[in-house]
């Protein structure tokens, strides 16, 4: 068994490309947060599945970005997009209405170099 999980922990440490900078992610639900530091010229697209039990969730930038950019697409348990952004050092906003269900955090950097930190909590 533990050999099992010593190779699902190897997989999916090579499945996430944020792994080497060894990102802190909370998902519970209705909490969502994530924060990478020293990230370095990563291009990439991660997608996070997360429990929204409201119809709207507040989202707060605290993201430093030394090079490239970072953006967030968040859908809502329908699909539709309620919040679309480029990450910033401050920021703090809600999505607009959406489903409450399973809500997909889409994170894409582009030639990404900083820290990551933002968070995502039922409204």
């Amino acid at each position: 068994l533990m050999r099992g999980l010593a190779a699902l922990a190897i997989f999916a440490a090579c499945s996430d490309p944020l792994a080497p900078f060894q990102p802190e992610v909370t998902n519970a639900t209705d909490n969502f947060q994530l924060q990478a530091t020293n990230v370095r010229s990563s291009t990439s697209t991660v997608v996070y599945n997360w429990t929204n039990t409201g119809t709207r969730a507040t989202i707060n930038h605290s993201t430093t970005t030394t090079a490239g950019t970072a953006a967030l697409v968040i859908r809502d348990g329908a699909g539709t997009v309620v919040y679309t952004k480029t990450l910033v050092p401050s920021l703090n906003e809600p999505t607009v209405a959406g489903v409450a269900g399973t809500w997909k955090i889409e994170l894409t950097m582009t030639n990404y170099s900083g820290t990551l930190n933002f968070r995502a909590q039922k409204l």
